[in-house]
């Protein structure tokens, strides 16, 4: 802990006086990127990132919303980058979902009357979804990038849930292995990136996230009948981090009206950081879906 007094520092070393942060309601300083166009926006969008991960590698989709006039946020979830709290840890995953709605509702107060739209990549796919289902009018449209929906059947068989139960209450930080970079990308030069990133975590992940994971898959699964609000879904067929029947299954099961899924065929997980053919058509699919629906409906939102 820092001394009484002294400034607070990111896990880095930075003291966070010096960089653009918020203060959650546990007190927590979350460090945060704000990609503002030239002119007036014409939208608010929020970026959630991934377990692991931080919203950094997220300039480019930042960049390119940010020169169609739309004023992009993102903050590192609690006990990711240059956030404090545990490293990647968290007493309830509402957490996320709470600390998202509080920089969304900043914003908000500072741009009353535009829409807001959401992007969210795996973990921050499941963010986001519980976010938009927290206030299902407030949203233009969510677009999720292989997001987490379902647990991967293989890592949660009934006997790994059972067994995760238990260890959850005996040895709750036991890590259960770390992500395999190999399935970030089919992109060697982006895997590369994703292991030389020090502000990623390369440690494992422990029993008591694993639990808060699956939580959050059995909320979505309970939400997504009742989901009406518009959405984009992007996954690989050869995602091995994140099931895509998870977004089939929402896909097929939300009452939305406005809805699609597209499908990128032998893709692995981080879509955006894929082969640069398929990395440019995820940005060209989300920048041309939220561009569409402001046009559609440049009033909406509340």
């Amino acid at each position: 802990m820092p001394e009484p007094g002294a400034p607070r520092r990111t896990p880095q070393g930075v003291p966070y006086a010096d960089l653009q942060h918020i203060v959650n309601a546990d007190g927590q300083h979350l460090f945060c990127r704000y990609w503002e166009p030239e002119g007036p926006p014409r939208a608010l969008v929020f970026v959630a990132h991934g377990a692991g991960e931080h919203c950094g590698p997220y300039d480019e989709i930042g960049q390119t919303l940010k020169e169609q006039s739309l004023l992009v946020f993102a903050h590192d979830h609690v006990g990711h980058g240059q956030s404090e709290g545990d490293r990647m840890n968290i007493k309830d995953f509402q957490v996320f979902v709470r600390d998202s709605l509080q920089h969304i509702d900043l914003m908000k107060g500072r741009h009353p009357d535009l829409p807001i739209f959401i992007i969210g990549h795996s973990m921050g796919g499941a963010i986001s979804i519980l976010t938009a289902c927290e206030r299902p009018n407030d949203f233009a449209g969510v677009a999720l990038i292989a997001p987490m929906v379902k647990m991967n059947p293989e890592s949660a068989t009934p006997f790994k849930v059972f067994l995760a139960k238990i260890l959850n209450h005996m040895v709750p930080s036991l890590s259960l292995g770390s992500i395999e970079s190999k399935w970030v990308s089919r992109d060697q030069k982006q895997v590369e990136a994703y292991d030389n990133d020090e502000l990623n975590y390369h440690g494992g992940m422990r029993v008591s996230f694993g639990m808060q994971l699956m939580g959050a898959a059995v909320r979505i699964e309970r939400e997504v009948p009742a989901i009406t609000w518009p959405f984009l879904l992007l996954h690989g067929d050869d995602d091995k981090l994140c099931d895509i029947r998870g977004s089939q299954m929402m896909f097929d099961m939300a009452q939305s009206t406005d809805k699609k899924i597209k499908v990128y065929d032998g893709a692995y997980h981080a879509l955006h950081h894929e082969l640069p053919e398929t990395a440019a058509s995820v940005l060209k699919e989300v920048t041309g879906w939220i561009s569409e629906r402001l046009s559609v409906s440049p009033s909406q939102g509340s």
